[in-house]
């Protein structure tokens, strides 16, 4: 499953980098790295996620996809 990963507005900046490595010791695979925001998507196994959604710091979303009408 994908997820997106974005560090939250008071969160110091460090803190992203922290979850880019956390993700990968857990089994994760970065797939994108965003330059507007300060985020990335991962790809994790099944049930892995929960790593970073304890993170204070983060918002963690599944990623889905956009339809238009």
């Amino acid at each position: 499953m994908l997820f997106n990963v974005t560090l939250k507005r008071d969160a110091p900046p460090e803190e992203l980098e922290k979850a880019k490595q956390e993700a990968k010791k857990s089994g994760g695979t970065i797939k994108h790295e965003y330059t507007l925001i300060k985020g990335f998507t991962v790809e994790y196994p099944d049930d892995h996620v929960k790593v970073l959604q304890t993170n204070e710091h983060l918002h963690v979303e599944q990623d889905g996809g956009v339809h238009t009408q």
